[in-house]
């Protein structure tokens, strides 16, 4: 489609440093949200180049299934994240976070998740 190839065109020529600023407040996000929830005690590896963060479903919670697991979240702490299961089969087991919001409320959802994880222990 030729005009949303002259738009990039355009960007890339007029900005060319946009590309790096959006990856590190992606960066931002990620650290913000994996290392608050190594904080609270789940343990998830830093994904490199994603606005997604595949978290295994923590070892308390192991016998839950994803759907379930994500249920329990959005209803315990007000935090929306995607079954794994979602995404196929090899997906069970993990939930997927998306980085879209600001880092901020990423604390925020942290928060929610530590009081829905603990009351629920």
């Amino acid at each position: 489609f030729q005009p949303i190839q002259i738009a990039s065109i355009v960007a890339m020529n007029e900005a060319p440093d946009y590309p790096k600023e959006v990856a590190e407040v992606y960066r931002g996000r990620r650290d913000a949200l994996v290392d608050g929830l190594a904080r609270i005690g789940w343990q998830i590896p830093k994904p490199e180049g994603t606005m997604f963060v595949w978290a295994p479903i923590p070892e308390a919670y192991a016998e839950m299934k994803s759907l379930e697991f994500a249920k329990l979240l959005v209803r315990e702490a007000q935090v929306a994240v995607s079954p794994g299961v979602g995404f196929g089969p090899g997906g069970e087991g993990f939930v997927r976070f998306a980085l879209v919001e600001n880092e901020q409320r990423i604390h925020q959802a942290i928060r929610g998740i530590r009081r829905a994880l603990t009351k629920l222990a």
